[in-house]
């Protein structure tokens, strides 16, 4: 199987590569993030929402809130998150 073109471009063109991935993610994020839809749950509980508190949280405040979230969970279950 051959190499895909993409990919061999990708190598030859590392800093023009890089560039395109770094805007296409943010122009990706910024999308997602303009819908206003932006819930976390854990374990089927919902731990944040944008819709409810307009902003979205600080990544220190989201490991503050999932840590939290851990203390309290039963280390015999199975952890499941949803974004």
């Amino acid at each position: 199987m051959d190499t895909p073109n993409a990919w061999t471009w990708a190598l030859e063109n590392k800093i023009y590569a890089c560039m395109m991935v770094f805007f296409i993610s943010n122009a990706v994020e910024g999308q997602l993030m303009s819908t206003g839809a932006f819930e976390i749950t854990f374990n089927d509980v919902p731990i944040w929402s944008k819709l409810q508190s307009g902003r979205v949280p600080a990544g220190q405040e989201l490991f503050q809130i999932l840590d939290n979230q851990m203390k309290l969970f039963n280390s015999n279950m199975k952890p499941t998150f949803t974004v």
